[in-house]
């Protein structure tokens, strides 16, 4: 019970939803007693059978003897003195009475029970939600979406349930078996023995259910993420696979992963469900058993026992099946939601490997330079993707990186941003190595415009002022210089407008210029432009570069260059090969340096933006 116990202890105060539940299920458990004992009373009742008389009332001891004597005495009181109809009805009262009060503190459980689920669900989102912003960039490159948003959906809910059912089955069936044993036991230690028989029977066969259960749902939450990441890619390329035709072959994919995913909850569920029947036939099997023996007791005269306690006896022993088989239940529950903690845990226990050091700085407001020094980068220490990096960016200037894909630009980007930490060398802030600094006020001096414009399922404003507590006055001047607020107006509810998921409802110039809005209210010294324009059409480019070129006025600028049309007035370009660089200097002095990398490359990319309007040319005539 490792497993829940740490969980009780990640979402805490589960401590008030423990005394709540045993308070009111100890009192239903006892109630509910009650009514079944009242059952003998009854019966001698009927049965014509005399109590014995007591004319004194017994003295006070906290065991059961003491209330079994006390009920004895008023019984032959009432018996006595009032004659037997009169003790009927009040036997019957106490059962009503008895009934009523079992039923109020079982509703005060179930109550209970669902706001302790409640609780441990809303505070496990919350905490594995919390700890996968916290990973680094890395971990996400690494792990399919599915997988985590399995984690968050189907692996919580399956601990849910299999918490709540551990929850009764440790706080409220032992104590129900404690009591009904209890009573058994004082009403014939024979019969109560021969019970217990049973019980080692019942647990072998339940052992040899929990290691395939547990086995089986380990596989199955994991055939669940890999049919929600193909989901989850399917859903975001809907374009190519209409456009390739590729219906059939998505079909394909899917069906042999949801087919293995549905063969494995089939195990699950036919090895869970043979647990319910087994029990009750071992349940019948017991009664049985107990009136064979019990009638063999009574009619060879062998023990005291008498026809209505043996009665009592059998009413409270059928009670006793229904708490096991609550247990029995629970273990096949508690293996499937072991098996889902264990998979939640794995998001938990992964170290985020970047972090602040104990004794990070806080980095000072931007005022000199940025420097790559000897800088050296391999993804898992594979073959280095970056070698021997050194170069300086001054306050003020513009650094544009260029180079085929491949050859480590964005990584550069990533390392200053610290979304990787740099394994050899180091990346120097006004000379603060940014090892030693604060990430958040590292990256609050910093702005990004990608490549791809990424906005959130929400509003205009809130798309800009993200994570910010901007005014409207403040968001409308950022969209102003962004060359965004003109078309923003034009919008069925202006800022509020909501732009859908991924901003879908906005064309790619639109989205572009809104992340440029965000970056602007940022209002950052140190901006980074990672092919802000390469996915964008010749006009909203234009558009485009026009903003960007208003927000880089007197920042420090790092710009990651596809089209090298817009790195023309770059102070130095670096052109990157092979993780090196390779040149370096301005436009003019790299495009006429002859056979340079970097006047091959400015060639090509000047004939591919001339075709556009070759084949415009050649549709027109």
């Amino acid at each position: 019970m490792k497993t829940y116990l740490r969980i009780f202890t990640l979402v805490g105060s589960v401590h008030k939803f423990v005394i709540a539940f045993l308070v009111t299920s100890l009192l239903a458990s006892l109630f509910g007693l009650v009514n079944f004992t009242m059952i003998i009373p009854v019966l001698e009742i009927l049965f014509q059978n005399k109590p014995e008389p007591i004319t004194q009332a017994p003295t006070f001891q906290l065991n059961v003897a003491y209330f079994v004597q006390l009920f004895k005495y008023f019984q032959a009181k009432i018996y006595y003195e009032e004659g037997a109809i009169s003790l009927l009805w009040k036997v019957c009262l106490i059962v009503l009475a008895s009934v009523f009060l079992t039923n109020v503190f079982r509703y005060l459980t179930i109550r209970t029970l669902e706001a302790m689920k409640v609780h441990i669900v809303t505070q496990l989102r919350k905490i594995l939600f919390e700890k996968t912003l916290a990973l680094h960039l890395g971990y996400f490159t690494e792990q399919r979406k599915g997988n985590l948003l399995a984690r968050m959906s189907t692996d919580i809910s399956e601990i849910e349930h299999s918490a709540s059912s551990a929850f009764k089955a440790i706080l409220r069936e032992p104590f129900l078996l404690i009591f009904y044993f209890t009573a058994l036991f004082y009403i014939s230690w024979q019969l109560t023995l021969f019970v217990l028989i049973y019980i080692p029977i019942v647990g072998s066969f339940i052992g040899l259910l929990l290691y395939q259960l547990r086995k089986k749902s380990r596989l199955a939450q994991e055939a669940l993420g890999s049919v929600m990441s193909l989901l989850d890619e399917v859903l975001g390329a809907m374009r190519i696979v209409k456009a390739f035709n590729a219906e059939n072959f998505v079909n394909k994919k899917f069906n042999d992963e949801n087919n293995r995913y549905k063969r494995l909850v089939r195990s699950i569920v036919f090895r869970a469900e043979l647990a319910s029947p087994f029990s009750e036939f071992m349940g019948v099997a017991l009664i049985s058993g107990v009136i064979l023996y019990g009638g063999t007791l009574i009619l060879s005269g062998s023990s005291n026992l008498q026809a209505s306690e043996f009665l009592g006896f059998l009413a409270i022993l059928s009670q006793v099946t229904q708490p096991i088989k609550e247990i029995v239940a629970m273990f096949s529950l508690v293996q499937r939601g072991i098996a889902a903690s264990e998979r939640i845990f794995q998001v938990m226990d992964t170290p985020s490997e970047i972090q602040d050091k104990p004794n990070a700085q806080i980095l000072p407001s931007f005022k000199d330079k940025i420097v790559f020094e000897n800088v050296n980068f391999a993804y898992r220490n594979k073959q280095w993707v970056l070698k021997n990096i050194n170069f300086t960016i001054p306050k003020g200037k513009m650094i544009a990186l260029v180079g085929a894909s491949g050859s480590g630009k964005s990584t550069i980007a990533d390392l200053l941003c610290r979304f990787y930490e740099v394994q050899e060398g180091g990346i120097f802030i006004d000379g603060y190595n940014i090892k030693e600094v604060t990430m958040h006020s590292l990256r609050s001096q910093m702005g990004i415009v990608s490549q791809e414009a990424i906005l959130f399922n929400d509003t205009v404003f809130n798309n800009i002022a993200f994570g910010t507590n901007a005014s409207l006055e403040d968001v409308m001047q950022a969209a102003k210089i962004a060359h965004a607020h003109e078309f923003i107006e034009k919008l069925p509810q202006g800022y509020y407008t909501n732009i859908g998921e991924r901003g879908s409802q906005l064309s790619g110039g639109q989205r572009q210029r809104i992340s440029i809005a965000r970056a602007v209210l940022r209002n950052p010294p140190i901006l980074i432009l990672d092919e802000a324009t390469s996915a964008l059409d010749n006009e909203s480019e234009k558009i485009v570069q026009q903003a960007l070129n208003e927000l880089m006025q007197e920042r420090t600028a790092l710009v990651i260059a596809h089209r090298l049309s817009t790195i023309q007035k770059a102070d130095e370009i670096l052109v990157l090969d092979k993780g090196e660089i390779v040149e370096r200097g301005t436009h003019q002095e790299l495009i006429s340096t002859p056979n340079s990398l970097y006047a091959k490359l400015y060639k090509s990319a000047q004939i591919v933006e001339d075709i556009p309007e070759i084949i415009t040319e050649s549709r027109i005539v």
